[in-house]
């Protein structure tokens, strides 16, 4: 059975600095895609950032410049590093994991930890 732990959320001044973590253990296929997500209160689930298999990074727009994904492949994880927080970076972030071969590919969700950032 596939897990995603998750870790690094927190209370956080503006301006300050967050690492989150997401460590997968019971792939069984190639990871061909990890990505973060957040969710605010009354809001929609957006990603935030992402890493397909081709290895090119995407961000969404709120977080270019100030947030940075990257991978330990050995480790199955996947970090974000969150640098000049925002109070509207205040969310539930979620880590998201696909694995799969040829026509087979599985999802994978984390349970989500919780970033509050204030003013």
């Amino acid at each position: 059975q596939v897990q995603l732990v998750e870790s690094g959320g927190g209370l956080v001044r503006a301006g300050g600095s967050l690492r989150l973590s997401c460590a997968a253990s019971g792939i069984i296929f190639e990871i061909n895609y990890m990505g973060w997500y957040r969710q605010a209160p009354g809001k929609q689930r957006e990603l935030v950032a992402e890493i397909p298999s081709g290895g090119i990074t995407h961000y969404a727009d709120s977080v270019k410049g100030r947030f940075t994904i990257f991978r330990d492949n050995a480790k199955n994880t996947v970090y974000l590093q969150m640098n000049s927080l925002k109070p509207e970076d205040t969310a539930v972030y979620y880590c998201n994991i696909k694995e799969g071969r040829a026509l087979i590919s599985y999802s994978h969700w984390g349970r989500g930890t919780q970033v509050t950032v204030s003013s």
